[in-house]
């Protein structure tokens, strides 16, 4: 069998410490939303630099557009921001219960 290596060792042991605080929906909104912003500016910055005449007309013919496109972008921002935060979370959890197990298993066999 082969025993947990340094890396695994110290993660297991920051997972144990931090897993709670990290799964707090607060917590995970605030780290991944700046990455979101981002992608929010870059639309914005896309549909505002008039490279399709037509999206923009539409945009500025009707001011109802631009609220839907506001309200959507900010759905968009919301869900991607908390799914992403959530499957880090999960996978660190998977790799935290499978080093575990694998470290009982290590000493399960020692014995």
């Amino acid at each position: 069998m082969m025993a947990l290596t340094e890396e695994e060792k110290n993660f297991v042991v920051y997972w144990e410490r931090n897993r709670l605080g990290k799964k707090k929906f607060l917590r995970q909104f605030t780290i991944a939303f700046p990455l979101t912003v981002l992608m929010i500016v870059a639309l914005f910055i896309n549909i505002f630099s008039g490279w399709d005449k037509r999206a923009e007309m539409v945009i500025r013919g009707d001011s109802s557009s631009l609220y839907i496109v506001v309200v959507a972008v900010i759905g968009i921002a919301v869900f991607v921001t908390v799914f992403s935060s959530r499957h880090k979370w999960e996978q660190n959890e998977q790799r935290y219960l499978e080093l575990k197990g694998k470290e009982k298993k290590n000493g399960a066999a020692n014995i």
